[in-house]
C-alpha cells in the first residue's frame, strides 16, 4: 500500500544542505527524512532498533548509531526515548524552525 507523506521544504532546502554538505553527515540526513516518514512528519512518535532503521535505510548499524547521535546531541533534531531496557528506543522527530 504506498502512502503519502508531505515533507517541509526546510527539510531538503536548508537541512539537507546543512548536514550533507556542511556537516557530511548524509547518513544523519537518510535516517532523518525515513523517521519523518514514520512519524507523519513528527507528529506521532515511532519505535525502532537501530538494526531495524538500517535494514530499512540500507546503512549500516554504526552508521544509523552515529547519524543519531548527531541529529540528537548536535542538531537536536531527534528526541530519544527509551521505555524499557528491553524495548526499542521511540524516536520524536524536531522541527526547531517551526515556532509554535
Amino acid at each position: 500500500m504506498s502512502r503519502k507523506t508531505e515533507l517541509d521544504p526546510y527539510v531538503l532546502d536548508v537541512l539537507m544542505r546543512d548536514l550533507v554538505g556542511h556537516d557530511h553527515a548524509p547518513s544523519a540526513f537518510l535516517v532523518y527524512l525515513w523517521l519523518w516518514g514514520k512519524t507523519d512528519g513528527g507528529r506521532r512518535r515511532f519505535a525502532a532498533s537501530l538494526a531495524g532503521i538500517a535494514l530499512e535505510t540500507g546503512l549500516s548499524k554504526s552508521s544509523v548509531q552515529n547519524a543519531v547521535r548527531q541529529l540528537t546531541r548536535r542538531r537536536q533534531l531527534l528526541a530519544v526515548t527509551h521505555d524499557g531496557p528491553t524495548t526499542p528506543p521511540v524516536y520524536e522527530v524536531l522541527k526547531p524552525w517551526v515556532r509554535a
